[in-house]
């Protein structure tokens, strides 16, 4: 009331001198907010998601759910007792592992992937070994950083258009994520190409970069692997699909396991093999996850695809380089 009865200079004088004194880092990450939002990114009057409660999604959304939020049945009791507590743990522990465990297999057995590469590599010799860890640590960690950033915008436009009931727009959204990222890998791929120069310019020895360069160079397909999985993992993780994200991922590590040794070391095949399993396993992953998502278990969310996914591109690319820099 105090506030409201002061003159609008007034007003506005102090709340210039509340912003003022917010730490720097606050400030940039208001202003980068209001700049990538969703909101500003396609451009409308009215909010983005808001809620369309007709037809089938009033239904879907009226149906009860048991990971949505519903006062006085899903809020925790009145703890009076430790065995109160440790009840009410139990079972919110079950409830949060029920998600966490599957997306931490889910991670594991795809970062295992080039872990194994490289462990079968050192089997093959030393300079194979040397290879594919300057090009698994150097470049594809450089631009997986980047690809795994650029998809995480994913995070924030599926989980309001799934809060919303807007689930139409997941599957636009990881279109234009597929897009952009596809985009980016182009770009990326320029590093692959020309990571031997790249490795001799940092200091590396000649043998090593001009291995780890010919390597890289066979390891373009899994970028663009990567451009495609990241978008469909945020695509199933705002749906809490994750035990398909799981068994998908187990199958493909366990694969690449019989593989890397039946190419490199059985049939001799080296490096060669190790580039051949190591790109067939991502692609193995993304054509899993897109089957699944196809086959009609994400109902409206996915309806096919749709030219949607061409619009609004550069609001979009906003909100991924931003969200790109936030996680890298």
């Amino acid at each position: 009331m105090i506030i409201q009865s002061l003159p609008q200079s007034h007003i506005l004088t102090y709340c210039q001198y509340i912003y003022i004194s917010w730490p720097v880092d606050l400030r940039l990450y208001i202003v980068f907010q209001l700049f990538t939002s969703p909101v500003a990114m396609e451009g409308a009057e009215q909010p983005l998601l808001f809620p369309r409660l007709d037809g089938e999604e009033e239904q879907l959304l009226s149906r009860p759910s048991n990971i949505t939020f519903t006062p006085g049945t899903d809020d925790i009791p009145p703890i009076n007792s430790v065995r109160d507590f440790f009840r009410e743990y139990l079972i919110e522990s079950k409830k949060l592992w029920f998600l966490a465990g599957p997306a931490i297999f889910t991670s594991v057995c795809q970062y295992s992937l080039g872990a194994i590469t490289q462990v079968f590599s050192g089997q093959v010799g030393t300079l194979a070994l040397a290879a594919v860890s300057v090009e698994n640590s150097v470049i594809a960690g450089f631009c997986f950083g980047v690809m795994l950033g650029m998809g995480s915008a994913l995070e924030t436009l599926c989980g309001q258009a799934y809060g919303a009931g807007q689930l139409d727009m997941l599957g636009v959204y990881m279109q234009r994520s597929w897009v952009i990222l596809t985009a980016t890998a182009l770009m990326l791929s320029l590093l692959y190409i020309f990571a031997g120069q790249l490795l001799r310019v940092i200091g590396q020895t000649e043998s090593i970069a001009e291995a780890a360069g010919i390597f890289a160079i066979w390891m373009i397909p899994q970028l663009f692997a990567y451009a495609f999985n990241f978008p469909m993992a945020k695509f199933l993780q705002a749906q809490s699909k994750m035990m398909a994200m799981a068994v998908i991922s187990g199958v493909a590590f366990v694969l690449h396991c019989l593989f890397s040794w039946l190419l490199m070391l059985k049939l001799g095949w080296g490096l060669v093999g190790a580039a051949i399993v190591l790109n067939a396993s991502w692609i193995a992953i993304d054509v899993g996850q897109f089957l699944y998502i196809i086959s009609g278990t994400c109902g409206q969310a996915w309806t096919g695809f749709s030219w949607k996914a061409f619009q609004h591109l550069w609001g979009f690319v906003r909100l991924s380089f931003a969200s790109a820099i936030m996680l890298w």
